[in-house]
């Protein structure tokens, strides 16, 4: 696998962006009883906003990240890697692109959430030094939100 590149995503990235997210969420139907909220964005507006970065390797769009500004932090929306991808590193990748990119921007704390079902990321942020804010439900799912202050 050639070195991952991480680079804003076009509207021509549409089509594989739209892919690593269904391929990535898919598992996650049965275990929720609906799509979970990654499958219902609108990632063409998202690209338009200059909100999804895209990670290629080995010439194809392996994973994404959807980074969104709020008033005091950046919202890492969505993090996602295609399942022939997993298991490499990219998704820690993506999300040490978004810290980074969190304090280029200047700001000093990132937050995310996840579905309450989703067991294996609500395990994994904090290992990666986020802790948990809360949980609530949140558009129809239950969510548990997590922080990280970043330095």
């Amino acid at each position: 696998m050639s070195e991952p590149v991480i680079r804003p995503a076009a509207i021509v990235d549409l089509p594989s962006v739209e892919h690593v997210v269904r391929d990535a969420y898919a598992k996650y139907v049965d275990r929720i009883g609906k799509k979970p909220g990654p499958l219902l964005d609108d990632y063409r507006q998202r690209i338009r906003e200059h909100a999804v970065w895209v990670l290629a390797a080995s010439g194809t769009i392996a994973g994404i990240v959807v980074l969104q500004p709020e008033a005091d932090h950046l919202l890492l929306a969505n993090v996602a890697v295609a399942t022939n991808f997993q298991g490499r590193g990219l998704g820690r990748r993506l999300i040490d692109f978004a810290e980074s990119e969190a304090r280029r921007r200047g700001y000093d704390e990132i937050r995310l959430y996840t579905h309450q079902r989703m067991y294996e990321s609500a395990a994994l942020y904090p290992r990666l030094g986020y802790e948990e804010t809360g949980r609530a439900e949140e558009g129809g799912f239950p969510r548990v939100f997590f922080r990280k202050r970043l330095g």
